[in-house]
């Protein structure tokens, strides 16, 4: 029976989304883009009040009449607040920070609450069911976040979304799609350990050391992926935030990260090795290079050419697809 509803349903889906209107990024909900229908408690209800007013009529009950059309209203009255908890809301899309493969991508949406009265029980979920649940104050701009696992590397989307509200009473459900060209980066997953390679410079002559663990050279910020064997634990006792140790490598020294070096067959696990590689490359400041098919990134150092690195590996076979 579900079976002869899913081809309606994604009609209906398509033909609400193609109502949507986009102005620099940011949709605006209006009465073209929400829709409502009762919930099951709803249903229930309107069964009930229809039994009460067989019951008034039969009986010619006065009060009942009463009763039954008050309690008709307060129904007729949770519908329109429930369409004025969702009208004229603001949403833009936020920028979502890369992730390791295994973690959950954090995609943030801009909400603006224009209007005077506060917005309660809101709620986003993606097609998957994960969903995240919050309120807007009147006249409020509100950040909000949803979790997405980030199951294997390369991109991940958050797809089309649905903002719903069940407020106040839970007679209604009121919704309306929403779908950002947004996305975020999945790195490999690193694997715990795995040994620097001792490579050839691009000229093939020489090798490199990577010893130089034992010179100590300072204290940085946490990043996602940093061993637990290198965080300072005694700067976390004395309250100065999560840091990592950092060790200097020896100088003039690079460090070619090749993926013919990596020890294991399965693709997916050379680059989990390389993502160690450059993890802890960066963390002991030495100079290293990358070394995929068809691609060759020059020894450096730096957040800004660790990210380059990690991108390369993420999307690595996969952007031809």
């Amino acid at each position: 029976m579900l079976a002869l509803f899913t081809p309606l349903q994604q009609r209906f889906t398509a033909w609400a989304l193609s109502r949507q209107v986009y102005h620099e990024g940011t949709i605006t909900l209006t009465q073209r883009s929400i829709y409502i229908i009762p919930t099951r408690r709803g249903f229930a209800f309107a069964g009930v009040l229809v039994l009460m007013l067989l019951g008034d009529i039969n009986y010619v009950l006065s009060l009942g009449y009463v009763l039954t059309f008050l309690l008709g209203t307060m129904a007729v009255m949770s519908m329109l607040h429930a369409f004025r908890n969702m009208v004229k809301l603001e949403i833009r899309a936020g920028r979502a920070a890369p992730v390791f493969a295994g973690d959950s991508a954090e995609f943030l949406f801009h909400f603006h609450n224009p209007g005077k009265l506060a917005r309660y029980g809101l709620h986003l979920r993606d097609q998957n069911g994960h969903h995240t649940g919050f309120d807007l104050t009147a006249l409020h701009h509100g950040e909000v976040k949803l979790d997405i696992p980030a199951v294997r590397r390369g991109w991940i989307v958050p797809g089309r979304l649905t903002l719903y509200t069940e407020f106040p009473l839970g007679l209604f459900y009121a919704w309306s799609y929403i779908n950002f060209d947004t996305q975020a980066l999945v790195y490999p997953k690193p694997v715990e350990k795995a040994p620097l390679p001792a490579s050839a410079s691009p000229s093939g002559t020489g090798s490199v050391s990577t010893a130089g663990d034992e010179d100590f050279a300072g204290l940085r910020n946490y990043a996602a992926g940093d061993t637990l064997q290198r965080i300072a634990w005694k700067a976390l006792a004395r309250e100065q935030g999560l840091q990592v140790k950092q060790f200097s490598a020896l100088q003039g020294n690079e460090l070619w990260l090749d993926l013919l070096l990596a020890p294991a067959s399965d693709l997916e696990h050379k680059l989990a090795i390389m993502t160690r590689w450059i993890l802890d490359a960066e963390a002991q400041g030495q100079a290293y290079g990358l070394r995929l098919p068809g691609l060759e990134l020059p020894p450096e150092r730096g957040v800004a050419h660790r990210d380059e690195c990690l991108r390369a590996l993420a999307l690595f076979g996969l952007e031809k697809k």
